[in-house]
């Protein structure tokens, strides 16, 4: 098939490496250098080292509520991976595109950026009621971090936004709701001696398999009782434990220990509460015990990342919109992330719509279908019809 036009931008944004632990700055100034030579000026949120950077530009009247396009620009690392191809260069073979990015997400970013030409002629020719926004962020894959400034940012200007699609790739199928994640670590202070007087020690590593056993109760709970969601997979809220490290030596007992767990919960689950339930286990049942024989035994519980969850009637009118663009008769739920549901916490009606599978992402030889791209530039060329005057 021909390529579509998009095609040279998804190769340009794929040749940046902006794997999570590095900058993503070389992307984010060659896109606002791109925008600032067709007039448009963008609008960087930075993190505090100044080593990334978000960007924000509006195309039209900037004083009336607008559509967001909105994307990560980082992706996941490719160490450990067997590609057949170097990562980052895009290679096309037998009507897909090959490299890091291009499903997750770089393809819907490059859509949007491709297309920005026709959103300035017809903002131009005052043909275009609502303005565009585009907000491209970083470190989306470590826990949507760099995309809470970026909202804190539209916040503080007073920026209200009437609507917003996340471009993750859901095969350009209309997605209205996505689980939320909590993930926290658990450092378990015990007291150490010799293991023939395991009486006079606090095992660290035994208190912290009490709380793992815990957490692994409550996820058979989940399962077992619900509450469900059936068109989520799995239809229930999940929770797990994915590192553990203590203990130096058998015959020592441990004094430290801690452990990574996370929940995957359904958006109308409220994860602190769940928090509160394992600490309330850990602090009224293990730690009088642990305390008696050593008063500063205890535990430290640290959040790592906390993304909301996403639930969108399909009766609001961004979830209408979607629908009327893809043709969709109705919307679908997934079980992966977004920063959508960070968007709908701070009053921005949000759907997820994207080119690509998800089931690509992460993985080596990442591919995308041209067709997709190809979907989502005419989905794109519908929603600037819908926003004309």
């Amino acid at each position: 098939m021909t390529a579509p036009q998009s095609a040279e931008m998804v190769a340009k944004l794929v040749s940046f490496d902006t794997t999570s632990r590095d900058s993503n700055l070389a992307l984010i100034e060659y896109v606002a250098d791109y925008l600032d030579g067709m007039g448009i000026a963008s609008d960087l949120t930075y993190d505090d080292d100044k080593r990334k950077a978000n960007l924000f530009a509006t195309i039209g009247n900037k004083d009336i509520g607008g559509v967001v396009l909105s994307g990560h620009t980082d992706v996941v690392p490719v160490d450990g991976q067997d590609w057949t191809s170097d990562p980052f260069k895009v290679v096309e073979r037998d009507g897909h595109l090959f490299g890091r990015g291009v499903a997750d997400m770089k393809s819907f970013v490059a859509v949007a950026l491709a297309l920005t030409p026709s959103f300035i002629e017809r903002a131009k020719s005052g043909r275009l009621a609502t303005p565009i926004h585009l907000a491209f962020s970083y470190d989306e894959e470590i826990g949507c971090i760099g995309v809470r400034r970026l909202i804190a940012d539209l916040q503080r200007r007073d920026i209200k936004p009437r609507a917003c699609i996340v471009g993750e790739p859901t095969l350009m199928k209309p997605i209205a709701g996505h689980k939320g994640k909590l993930s926290s670590r658990c450092h378990v202070h015990g007291f150490e001696c010799h293991s023939s007087l395991s009486h006079m020690g606090v095992n660290a590593v035994e208190a912290a398999a009490e709380v793992v056993a815990y957490l692994k109760g409550m996820a058979r709970r989940f399962r077992d009782q619900g509450p469900y969601d059936p068109e989520l997979s799995p239809s229930y809220t999940t929770v797990h434990t994915g590192k553990i490290n203590g203990g130096t030596a058998l015959n020592i007992v441990p004094k430290d220990c801690s452990f990574d767990f996370e929940f995957r919960h359904l958006p109308s689950e409220n994860p602190h509460e769940l928090m509160a339930e394992v600490r309330r286990f850990a602090e009224t049942r293990l730690l009088p015990e642990m305390k008696a024989v050593h008063a500063a035994s205890g535990f430290e519980w640290h959040e790592l990342s906390n993304s909301a969850g996403l639930s969108t009637g399909t009766d609001e009118a961004v979830a209408q919109l979607v629908m009327q663009l893809t043709g969709a008769n109705s919307t679908g739920k997934v079980s992966f992330g977004t920063e959508g549901g960070l968007f709908q916490k701070a009053g921005i009606p949000t759907m997820v719509c994207g080119p690509g599978s998800i089931e690509q992402a992460h993985k080596p030889d990442e591919f995308i279908a041209l067709d997709q791209i190809v979907q989502c530039e005419a989905f794109m060329g519908r929603l600037l019809d819908r926003l004309a005057a």
